[in-house]
């Protein structure tokens, strides 16, 4: 089967097959590469359009009180492209390339398996949640990782007389009209604290257990990606012959032409480890190197693969055989693009073993209380609300709202949260200034 490796930086896109041959193209807005790559240039420009402006409208309005549907919609145009019809169906018709369309449909993919043409439009959601705040240069990184956000949000906190506790788990939550009381055990024992707002950074899903609900199966998320965290020695080089250093500085997609994708899809819905396995390649250290350490040896470099359409259920049983089948077949598939196996390439640890570390859903659900390892805490909505939604409290108004009043969410749960955006906290933190 032919596969593909796409990388797409700041302003271009280079398509690498494995028989070498490559295209590279440039383009002065993210989401105008269709317009370069596909020769029917008159018929896609007003789609591409509409989304950015979709995207940019909605990025705005995440950060204030959540707009009614109409007033949300931009232009005629999103609804019958974006909010109307799966945007499998608008790829399909708009565009003649499979590695273009591939390019705009790996957007769709956030951490759920789920078809382009799935009527509950998660696709899509995903998509528009993929371009919100994605200007012409790309993504920003924070300079030291993930881990230097939380110790700057960590510092502001305490600075402003915050104290933080770690090591407590959280047990119950009981909310009244007015206040809400949170327990929860340490090494010392169990406490209790009353509060006139609570903010809950966990997925809605388990709130709704701490709050006495109890666990609805059938409501329960599912993620659908494994994680490979690697450290190199050194980068492989690519068969075309593409530069490692712009091959690995952007995303690389592997296996994410629209057939490929669909395919996967019917694979992990029937139950089977797709073949090959959709994935994007991030290389943190080429952006920042400080994520190594000051001591790391010349040439070392770590590599973040995310591997789609692996949902937790294919886990569920034989778990250690699948994760080491999916493992093999998404290297595999980037191989293909490689003079040399990416396992050569790898570093290893003190006791000679490999420096690849995978994490399936399960992983995630039991590390972080994620359910189903749901990137999201569960599948993302519309950042409006629907004409007839009741927006009359301040937590309704900025889509963090939950049964009790007290309780809001801030986290990735929010209707407006999704990923590490800081959306969600933002606006909870809105809604408790605005109802005090």
């Amino acid at each position: 089967m032919l596969t593909f490796a796409l990388v797409a930086v700041a302003g271009a896109a280079v398509v690498s097959r494995p028989d070498g041959s490559l295209g590279s193209e440039m383009w002065p807005v993210g989401l105008a590469v269709a317009l370069v790559l596909n020769t029917r240039r008159s018929r896609v420009w007003i789609p591409v359009t509409v989304v950015a402006v979709v995207a940019a409208a909605s990025f705005v309005l995440v950060g204030r009180p959540m707009p009614y549907a109409v007033a949300a919609a931009v232009v005629t145009a999103a609804e019958a492209l974006l909010v109307m019809r799966p945007i499998g169906a608008t790829i399909e018709r708009r565009f003649s390339d499979d590695t273009v369309r591939g390019l705009l449909a790996a957007r769709t993919l956030g951490g759920t398996s789920t078809s382009l043409h799935a009527p509950s439009l998660v696709q899509n959601r995903t998509f528009l949640h993929h371009h919100l705040g994605h200007g012409p240069d790309g993504w920003h990184v924070p300079v030291g990782g993930a881990g230097a956000v939380g110790d700057a949000l960590a510092k502001a906190a305490t600075g402003a007389g915050a104290e933080l506790l770690t090591g407590a788990g959280v047990s119950r939550v009981a909310a009244g009209d007015d206040h809400a009381e949170v327990t929860w055990h340490d090494s010392h024992g169990t406490h209790t604290v009353t509060a006139r707002h609570v903010l809950s950074d966990v997925a809605p899903w388990v709130l709704r257990i701490l709050m006495g609900d109890g666990e609805d199966p059938e409501a329960k998320p599912e993620g659908a990606q494994l994680r490979i965290a690697m450290l190199l020695e050194r980068l492989p080089r690519l068969r075309s012959g593409v530069d490692t250093a712009v091959a690995f500085g952007g995303t690389l997609r592997v296996a994410t032409g629209l057939d490929h994708l669909e395919q996967a899809h019917a694979d992990a819905a029937a139950g089977r480890v797709p073949e090959p396995v959709p994935a994007e390649v991030h290389c943190h250290s080429l952006t920042d190197a400080s994520v190594l350490g000051e001591d790391a040896p010349e040439g070392r470099h770590t590599l973040a693969l995310v591997a789609h359409h692996l949902p937790a259920s294919l886990f569920d049983h034989e778990r250690e055989a699948r994760a080491s089948e999916a493992v093999e077949r998404v290297l595999a598939a980037l191989d293909e693009h490689l003079e040399e196996p990416l396992r050569s390439c790898l570093a290893t640890d003190a006791h000679g073993e490999p420096c690849l570390q995978v994490t399936l859903p399960q992983d995630l659900e039991a590390d972080l209380a994620m359910p189903g390892g749901h990137p999201f805490h569960g599948d993302l909505e519309w950042p409006w609300a629907s004409n007839r939604a009741r927006l009359e409290t301040p937590a309704q108004r900025w889509g963090v709202q939950t049964d009790a009043e007290p309780v809001v969410v801030c986290g990735s749960g929010a209707r407006r949260g999704g990923g590490v955006s800081g959306i969600g906290g933002h606006n909870a933190a809105r809604a408790v200034l605005e109802s005090r």
